[in-house]
């Protein structure tokens, strides 16, 4: 009996990126990309490692994939529909498949392609499966996560270029809003650094459960790490934050511009990440129609990543 629809989109290396945006908006958290455009580079990262798969060294560098995970409930007619309509209008060429899936099949498999990962100059992320085979780094603060059905490694540029600007911002004491939280991992990390209390929320509730776990896994639990299902406003309505983490996509991004503000403190600062260089001005008209401006900005593999801050009311 299969859990899950998996879809599977299948094209070139080469709009990867483009089409991972996509798939965010189709399923934020249940699916998993197949990239081997960089193999020979991330390969030489783990050189101490002695054997490597074969199939994986044959793999072609040129294609990709997308896999995506759809509770049964859902409709996967409607998720390819949307999928086929935006990868279109993108001039995106593509296939895609659906087989039934269970569970346990998807949810260990993709943990060989992870590894120990420094990020920034204060952070490395652990996988779990990996601590006790990570040898302590005295110079690094480690997060060790398991992201289990709510991806979230710090692998992707996205959330790497998230926390380099959330080492540089966090001060002690802060209270911080993690909005779409995933994992948790940019909420962890935050405390870890010293933030005095996290609420993360996300619609998912698959999400929420990882992230209460890896908060947990990392010394981390409620009050100073409180998770909740739901939106920002239907769930932190009364709250408000120093520092504000968002790492999503920029249509979800700009409506939200003004909730953020208004849960924003005065001089607060805010995090955006999970911006397609090509959207990027539109996240930024949207926040600075707010009163927030850009004071600083991370760029690589086409993804934007921006801090932005309101000005302090006396």
């Amino acid at each position: 009996m299969s859990d899950y629809t998996e879809v599977t989109v299948d094209l070139a290396a080469t709009d990867l990126d483009t089409a991972t945006a996509i798939a965010h908006l189709v399923v934020p958290y249940g699916f998993y990309v197949e990239d081997y455009s960089a193999l020979e580079e991330e390969i030489a990262a783990i050189a101490h490692t002695d054997l490597i798969d074969a199939d994986l060294l044959a793999r072609d560098r040129t294609r990709g994939a997308i896999h995506l995970y759809l509770p049964l409930a859902e409709n996967p007619a409607e998720a390819v529909a949307f999928l086929t309509a935006r990868l279109d209008a993108e001039n995106i060429r593509h296939s895609i498949t659906l087989a039934d899936c269970r569970a346990e099949d998807w949810e260990n498999n993709w943990k060989q392609y992870f590894r120990a990962t420094d990020i920034g100059e204060k952070l490395r992320i652990v996988p779990a499966w990996l601590q006790d085979e990570t040898p302590a780094d005295p110079q690094r603060v480690d997060l060790v996560i398991d992201p289990g059905l709510a991806f979230g490694t710090g692998n992707h540029a996205t959330t790497r270029l998230c926390l380099e600007l959330l080492e540089t911002v966090v001060q002690a004491g802060d209270s911080v809003l993690d909005v779409g939280c995933g994992s948790g991992i940019l909420g962890i990390v935050a405390l870890l650094l010293g933030a005095g209390r996290v609420c993360a929320c996300d619609i998912d509730p698959v999400a929420i459960r990882a992230a209460r776990e890896n908060a947990a896994r990392n010394g981390q639990t409620a009050p100073q790490f409180l998770a909740v299902q739901g939106s920002l406003d239907a769930e932190t309505a009364e709250s408000k934050a120093d520092l504000i983490l968002a790492n999503i996509v920029a249509d979800v991004l700009i409506p939200l511009a003004h909730p953020i503000s208004e849960h924003l403190n005065s001089g607060g600062k805010v995090i955006l990440s999970g911006i397609i260089a090509s959207r990027e001005d539109e996240v930024i008209a949207a926040y600075a129609a707010q009163g927030l401006q850009v004071c600083a900005r991370k760029e690589t593999d086409g993804w934007v990543a921006i801090e932005v801050r309101g000005m302090r009311r006396e």
